[in-house]
């Protein structure tokens, strides 16, 4: 039965845009709190409120369902990879404005669709390898040299992307046999655990204040918050539908990295960023037009 029949697509659309307004915040919250702090600390925080709120939220509804697996080896090394993408996205926010890290990472949804042909045997259009030339003529303008981006932000966002491409070809395979919610909690607890180990070999000096760590419950509130509408998004529309709508993203990420820090890219990375942002989203349209 197709999980969308009965949906509305604008709600759909709405949900995704109001998930990656989520996500943008948590970037612009972690770039905050990771300047202050450790990275293994603060995502440390992070990953066990959202344990703590899948666990309040949907063990009620779907019981043991929300941790059983067919492939737990295979699950739980996905997790592991989503955990190296956060320490590598809050190493690389630690070293650059949130607009240009964005920018950068959002190579991964390119190369996924660029290997979902030799990696899942799926049929790539030509047009997806023009959509891939921009996106990456976009990240070039973003990290040339001379932008003033720091040498190791850039690579740790290049980290991120490549990760971060791993996971979601993961996440195609084992959708195949495993349910959403199973692999969202584990995402959780195996995250909670690698960051509470690293966390405990690098404490801070001091504690946070009650106003930074209330900031860690709300960056792993929000971040929780945006995987559930995503969630409930692709229920309501067709992924072909949503896809570009994920490219707001980066819309988000610069309006608020302004908002929040002052900081305007300089004119070549606005080129490049518009480039990456019409390279995702007219690649995303034509596979929408895919049969």
């Amino acid at each position: 039965m197709d999980k969308t029949a009965g949906g509305s697509a604008l709600k759909g659309v709405l949900f995704v845009m109001a998930a990656v307004f989520l996500f943008a915040t948590a970037d612009v919250l972690n770039k905050y709190l990771v300047e202050r702090y450790p990275v293994s600390f603060v995502q440390a925080g992070r990953y066990i409120v959202n344990v703590a709120l899948l666990a309040l939220v949907m063990l009620p509804r779907h019981g043991r369902s929300l941790w059983h697996t067919e492939r737990t080896g295979w699950v739980v090394f996905r997790g592991f990879v989503l955990a190296m993408a956060s320490l590598t996205m809050g190493l690389a926010l630690q070293r650059m404005p949130v607009g240009e890290t964005v920018a950068i990472i959002y190579l991964a949804p390119i190369l996924v669709m660029l290997l979902s042909g030799p990696v899942l045997k799926e049929k790539v259009h030509p047009a997806a390898w023009f959509g891939a030339v921009l996106a990456f003529g976009g990240v070039l303008l973003v990290m040339r040299p001379g932008g003033g981006l720091d040498m190791f932000g850039v690579i740790f966002a290049l980290m991120n992307a490549a990760l971060s491409t791993a996971y979601h070809l993961m996440t195609r395979v084992l959708a195949r046999s495993e349910s959403t919610m199973a692999m969202l909690f584990h995402v959780a607890l195996v995250g909670a655990v690698i960051f509470v180990a690293l966390a405990s070999q690098a404490m801070p000096p001091e504690m946070p204040s009650l106003f930074d760590a209330s900031m860690i419950v709300v960056m792993g509130a929000i971040a929780t918050g945006g995987h559930l509408l995503f969630t409930v998004a692709y229920r309501e529309g067709p992924p072909a539908l949503l896809a570009p709508v994920n490219y707001v993203h980066l819309v988000w990420a610069g309006l608020l990295g302004w908002a929040a820090f002052g900081h305007v890219p300089a004119p070549l990375s606005l080129l490049g960023m518009g480039m990456v942002l019409a390279a995702g989203v007219a690649v995303a349209l034509r596979a929408g037009r895919a049969p």
